[in-house]
């Protein structure tokens, strides 16, 4: 089994000692995402303008990997509050309509990187 670095300027940069993404034969697991703006270096307020951010910085990913948000098949979603489910919510339905919705699983953590209010990651088929 091959294993393959995946790295794109159209995303975040890591912030530490880690891959955007790793690739082997047939998966592709993305790290944690959080809401930077990879052209501005900024993050937006509020948890529906932080999910929409996340998903473009995922999909540049998962595009660079020869991948798609239609091969996703598991994400794991950090929220700093539960009280803002329901608003990543229907941020996260937006990004996978017109797809089969992944598995998925939805923890609150007390703190995330920058601060802010949701990270996410994935897996996807290659």
């Amino acid at each position: 089994m091959s294993k393959t670095e995946i790295s794109t300027s159209n995303a975040p940069a890591a912030l530490g000692p880690y891959s955007q993404a790793i690739k082997t034969d047939s998966m592709l697991f993305l790290s944690g995402q959080i809401a930077i703006d990879p052209a501005k270096g900024s993050i937006p307020r509020g948890v529906t303008a932080q999910t929409m951010q996340i998903f473009d910085n995922i999909e540049a990913i998962l595009e660079e990997a020869g991948s798609s948000l239609d091969n996703v098949v598991k994400t794991t979603v950090f929220l700093k509050s539960m009280e803002d489910f329901a608003s990543m919510n229907a941020a996260y339905e937006k990004a996978f309509s017109g797809s089969e919705f992944p598995a998925r699983s939805c923890v609150e953590v007390s703190r995330l990187p920058k601060d802010v209010l949701v990270e996410i990651e994935v897996i996807a088929l290659v």
